[in-house]
């Protein structure tokens, strides 16, 4: 069973990939590709997205969950090979939604674009953050 959190992310994750108004099929492989790294069957993703949940999306509460959603988002929108203002700023859209500070906010998207661009794996964010 796939959590509300995780609902919420998927649906984030969606959202990401529609926001510079082309739906790449990269794109698409890759929430297959997420739902797959947490043991989340293609049926339960699919059912998902025609069946969206009907209430706020829930936002992570610990750094490292936000810092992995945020990963995930920017793994999403470099997919295709490019990233497109809008989907810069819905990138930025959520890492405001995710509390952090104003003042960070360009810094740690193109951080994460950076990390991305570079292949830098999340764990390894995530054990810098750490340290």
């Amino acid at each position: 069973m796939i959590t509300l959190e995780l609902k919420s992310h998927f649906l984030r994750l969606y959202q990401m990939a529609l926001s510079d108004d082309q739906f790449d099929v990269l794109e698409l492989q890759m929430l297959y590709h997420f739902a797959d790294e947490r043991g989340i069957p293609r049926e339960e993703l699919d059912k998902l997205f025609l069946n969206p949940i009907n209430t706020e999306l829930i936002v992570p509460e610990n750094l490292k969950t936000k810092i992995e959603y945020l990963y995930d988002f920017t793994r999403i929108i470099w997919a295709d090979g490019k990233i497109t203002d809008d989907e810069e700023n819905m990138l930025k859209k959520y890492c405001r939604k995710f509390n952090f500070l104003d003042e960070n906010i360009n810094d740690l998207s193109n951080y994460l674009i950076d990390c991305v661009q570079k292949n830098v794996q999340k764990e390894e964010i995530i054990s810098q953050l750490n340290s």
